[in-house]
């Protein structure tokens, strides 16, 4: 499954996250893999960031990230650089943003 997030950069903390996130540490990449998270790459527009992920089930990389020595770790480091996560609607959280419309489904007979 595909999904895509939204979070947002403290401000001025552009190019510190930028070099910070250059590169995630080897064991979180292996937390990654045995959750079942395939791909994740990461856009920015101003102080937003826009995330892609390829993982077999959202909801349970949510329920097991927490408990992962790496992704603590990683947490407490890169989120002093951000602000919030956002959902569809714009509150707070890890809700996967809205999907309104994907040419390969629609080329496929889907929406």
């Amino acid at each position: 499954m595909r999904v895509a997030l939204h979070s947002e950069i403290r401000e001025n903390a552009v190019d510190s996250y930028r070099e910070q996130h250059g590169r995630i540490p080897d064991d979180l990449v292996a937390s990654f893999g045995r959750l079942g998270i395939h791909a994740w790459t990461i856009w920015r527009s101003g102080h937003r960031l826009f995330h892609l992920v390829d993982c077999d089930d959202w909801d349970a990389v949510v329920a097991a990230l927490p408990h992962e020595p790496a992704d603590q770790a990683w947490q407490r480091d890169i989120g002093r650089f951000v602000e919030v996560f956002r959902d569809a609607d714009g509150a707070e959280g890890t809700a996967p943003l809205e999907l309104i419309w994907d040419l390969a489904a629609q080329r496929d007979g889907g929406r």
